[in-house]
């Protein structure tokens, strides 16, 4: 702090008679200056402190408290955190849906978007929607394979191959549908609009009880599960445009079967496909005993090389890349077993990888265990947030594997997918969800 007296300002002490009163009046002079200095510092402070309070409050009003959309609520955490009454394993567990206190189902799905963490407002937007499109009573039509086509913005997915409602599996294949995103878009502004978008049949007899599909070339990729023991399964690529003709791509590991191919990605960055084979056309009854192990593959079509980039999985099922292509994401759905029923002590968990420069994977890594159902198909959205079909709708966690939002259904979602920029359909088995958020999902290959 500086000198509140400056000595030039000090008074001269020359002669001895006037000594005693000048150093009086210099006394008094530099009382007074000490006495102005400290006035004027409070002043200066004052007005500092205000300034700053200001400044603060100026700061506050810029970045308000967000508001919870219409269609979302907030769920806290540590509401059940300690709970009164923890129900046993044969009550509570992966295939009952878990309602935290002060809730009940219908609430739950009245406000469908739940936020967990303060991230998931970035990915719901602020004005998120949530609208039924179609119903189809106990069929199961709206199961997996979810993949938009943009020339035709459109929305590719298949029915459930191998569950009893739909009589499908061995005796016949599953069929293809899409629907007309620009129908879904004229009814998002309703709760429930079935009936109001067209749900289209694809004519596509080649492709045998499919199940994942990803972009591939401008085209669709299948994963097609195959049907008894002789139509084994095979990776087939389709022309979204009719007349849906199709190209076997592989159908064999060194002259064997797979077991039953489930999901298929590209990598984004070496532009190879990754697929998984598991055994579920096996548990469902209509592929034979599996002859290889459970595991995901890869596949390069320029030189034709199939290899196995993992294993050491219960039921590996949905696959997917962040949106560099640096992590591979790989859900096990160890936990149900089909027809065959559930065992909660196997994984119903999301594995992370590192995907090296040679397209290998690496540092395996528990990403995260849901607490609905198991974790079906898996995306990632343009930030890198994680997002799976489970028992209860569409879960979401940030790249860390913090859990940060579901689009609660109250029922189970085995796959869903991006349709650009915010947009998302959801396939909930009976029920299509078309819905608007702030997320976009990755790129068109």
């Amino acid at each position: 702090m500086p000198d509140p007296v400056p000595p030039t300002a000090r008074s001269p002490t020359s002669t001895v008679h006037g000594v005693r009163k000048e150093k009086v009046e210099t006394r008094d002079k530099n009382y007074k200056m000490m006495s102005f200095s400290l006035a004027l510092v409070v002043v200066v402070s004052g007005v500092l402190v205000r300034a700053s309070s200001d400044s603060s409050a100026f700061n506050y009003q810029r970045v308000p408290r967000r508001d919870v959309p219409e269609q979302a609520q907030v769920i806290d955490w540590k509401s059940f955190n300690v709970l009164p009454t923890v129900l046993p394993p044969t009550v509570a567990n992966a295939s009952t849906t878990f309602i935290p206190p002060g809730h009940d189902l219908d609430s739950l799905k009245e406000k469908p978007f739940h936020i967990y963490d303060d991230a998931f407002y970035d990915v719901i937007g602020t004005n998120p929607t949530l609208t039924l499109i179609a119903n189809t009573g106990t069929n199961p039509m709206f199961h997996e394979a979810a993949v938009w086509y943009p020339p035709t913005d459109e929305m590719f997915f298949v029915q459930n191959a191998g569950a009893p409602a739909s009589g499908t599996g061995l005796n016949k294949s599953n069929v293809i549908l899409k629907i007309s995103l620009g129908e879904a878009a004229t009814v998002s502004n309703v709760r429930n609009a079935t009936g109001s978008v067209n749900v289209q049949l694809v004519d596509s007899p080649t492709i045998l009880n499919s199940n994942g599909a990803t972009n591939y070339r401008g085209q669709i990729v299948f994963a097609a599960e195959g049907q008894g023991d002789n139509l084994t399964s095979q990776l087939i690529v389709m022309n979204p445009e009719a007349p849906y003709n199709t190209t076997i791509l592989l159908n064999n590991y060194f002259g064997r079967q797979f077991n039953s191919l489930n999901d298929v990605a590209v990598n984004p960055r070496n532009k190879e496909l990754y697929f998984t084979d598991t055994l579920y056309g096996y548990l469902q009854e209509f592929r034979p005993s599996p002859g290889l192990r459970n595991q995901v593959y890869r596949y390069n079509d320029k030189t034709g090389a199939v290899a196995a980039v993992a294993d050491g999985f219960s039921l590996p099922n949905g696959v997917t890349f962040s949106p560099d292509g640096s992590y591979a994401y790989v859900t096990d759905t160890g936990a149900f077993h089909g027809i065959w029923g559930w065992n909660y002590t196997n994984p119903a968990s999301i594995y992370r990888f590192d995907v090296r420069e040679d397209g290998t994977w690496d540092n395996r890594k528990l990403f995260a265990y849901v607490d609905a159902g198991v974790p079906d198909g898996v995306h990632c959205d343009s930030n890198g947030n994680v997002y799976s079909g489970c028992g209860d709708g569409v879960q979401v966690w940030d790249p860390s594997g913090k859990l940060i939002g579901k689009i609660f259904l109250g029922k189970t979602s085995a796959n869903f997918n991006f349709a650009g920029d915010g947009r998302m359909v959801i396939l909930a088995e009976e029920d299509l969800f078309y819905a608007t958020l702030g997320a976009s999902g990755g790129g068109y290959i």
